[in-house]
C-alpha cells in the first residue's frame, strides 16, 4: 500500500497552467503535487471528484467549524450542504460551482476553482499534463493574501492544508479513483 503513495510528489507549478507565473510566484502561499493516475482517460473534473468529493466526515466537520468561525468575521463561506453533501455532475461551466468552489477556468487540460474574499484569494488548479508515455495530474493551491488577517489565517492553516491535501490525494490513489 505505501508503495503506491510514493506516486505522489511535490513539484513546481506547471508551466502550461492558465495561472500566470508572476501571480503564482508572488503568492503568499503556493504548493503543487504531482501524481500519475491509473486512468489515462481521467478528466480534470474527474480528478477533482476523485480527490475532493470523498472527504472523511471528520474533515468535513472541521471545515464546517472553520467556516462558522470565518463567517463571524464576515468572510464568505460555502454552505453546509456544499461541504457535507457535495453534488457531482458530469459536466461543468465557468461560473458554476464544483463542490463548494466557483469555477474560474475550465478546459480539457485544466480546472481552476476557488474563492475571492477580503482576506485572501484562493485558487485550486488541477492540470492534466501529457508526457511522452504518461499522463500526470498536478494539483496546485495558490493563495494571495490582502491583509494581515489573510497572512495570519494562512500561517495558522498552512500545516493542516498541506497535510490534508496530501491525505486526500493519497486516499484517492489508494482507492483507485486516480
Amino acid at each position: 500500500m505505501s508503495g503506491q503513495c510514493t506516486l505522489l510528489s511535490e513539484c513546481g507549478h506547471p508551466q502550461q497552467s492558465v495561472l500566470m507565473p508572476e501571480v503564482v510566484n508572488a503568492a503568499y502561499y503556493r504548493d503543487s503535487y504531482r501524481t500519475e493516475p491509473g486512468h489515462r482517460e481521467l478528466t480534470v473534473s474527474d480528478a477533482f471528484h476523485a480527490i475532493f468529493m470523498h472527504r472523511p466526515t471528520w474533515m468535513k466537520l472541521i471545515m464546517l467549524s472553520r467556516n462558522y468561525l470565518m463567517s463571524l468575521f464576515g468572510i464568505a463561506v460555502p454552505d453546509k450542504a456544499e461541504i457535507m453533501h457535495p453534488r457531482m455532475r458530469s459536466d461543468y461551466k465557468v461560473g458554476e460551482k464544483i463542490g463548494a468552489w466557483p469555477i474560474f477556468y475550465l478546459s480539457s487540460e485544466e480546472l481552476v476553482a476557488g474563492r475571492d474574499n477580503s482576506h485572501l484569494d484562493f485558487r485550486l488548479s488541477i492540470v492534466r499534463v501529457e508526457e511522452k508515455q504518461t499522463t500526470a495530474i498536478v494539483i496546485s493551491t495558490v493563495c494571495i493574501t490582502h491583509n494581515w488577517f489573510g497572512r495570519a489565517y494562512m500561517q495558522l492553516i498552512r500545516p493542516f492544508h498541506r497535510w490534508g491535501l496530501k491525505l486526500l490525494i493519497r486516499q484517492a490513489i489508494l482507492a483507485g479513483r486516480l
